[in-house]
């Protein structure tokens, strides 16, 4: 560890009930880092994130460092088809420059930006939701940004475009990121560093 180091988290563990999902993980990130946290289904990646955030009881510790702005965009954000919700309205609930938000949204490909903000957010596509949720966690230039799935319900053409933004936004800010994928290429393209989780650390 460093003076860099934003992160340190010692012997964590997470139960629910009897049944242990992570057990004692041990690891520091560093500012600028892209960690990738990969493993089997079931593994606790998820979980990981969570327990991160203090969502979820854990034992051990977990330490970030202080006046860190934080955003989770988890792997599934169901919304109800008939919710009475535009995407400006969404978006409008974080950040009220109209410009920031027309700046989020290019940032994430769409571009008719106008078209998407009229839409009711129950009405979009997968894709097009998962690029809300990310304009929308960028929307605010956050420290740290925790990502379980970013591309899910993307095409091949577009996880590209999300995965060069993320770069893009770790380069030019600095900004720290932890995602957890299955595509090995990105991992290896992508991040710096890799857990490799099995409800305990493998490596």
């Amino acid at each position: 560890m460093n003076s860099d180091t934003i992160l340190t988290v010692e012997n964590l563990g997470v139960k629910f009930d009897s049944q242990k999902v992570l057990k004692d993980l041990t690891f520091f990130v560093r500012r600028g880092d892209v960690l990738a946290i990969i493993g089997p289904t079931g593994s606790g990646k998820s979980v990981l994130l969570r327990a991160l955030l203090g969502l979820v009881p854990s034992s051990g510790t977990v330490t970030w460092i202080q006046h860190l702005k934080i955003n989770y965009i988890p792997q599934r954000f169901v919304i109800d088809k008939d919710l009475p919700l535009s995407v400006d309205e969404f978006l409008r609930f974080k950040e009220k420059s109209r410009d920031r938000i027309i700046a989020s949204l290019k940032a994430v490909g769409f571009a008719d930006e106008h078209h998407i903000l009229r839409k009711r957010i129950g009405l979009l596509s997968g894709g097009q939701l998962q690029r809300v949720l990310i304009a929308w966690s960028i929307i605010d230039k956050p420290d740290v940004l925790l990502f379980d799935e970013p591309t899910s319900g993307i095409d091949i053409g577009g996880e590209e475009s999300i995965y060069n933004l993320l770069k893009r936004l770790k380069d030019e800010q600095d900004m720290t990121i932890l995602l957890v994928s299955h595509d090995l290429n990105i991992v290896y393209k992508y991040a710096n560093n890799v857990i490799c989780l099995n409800r305990s650390m493998i490596c």
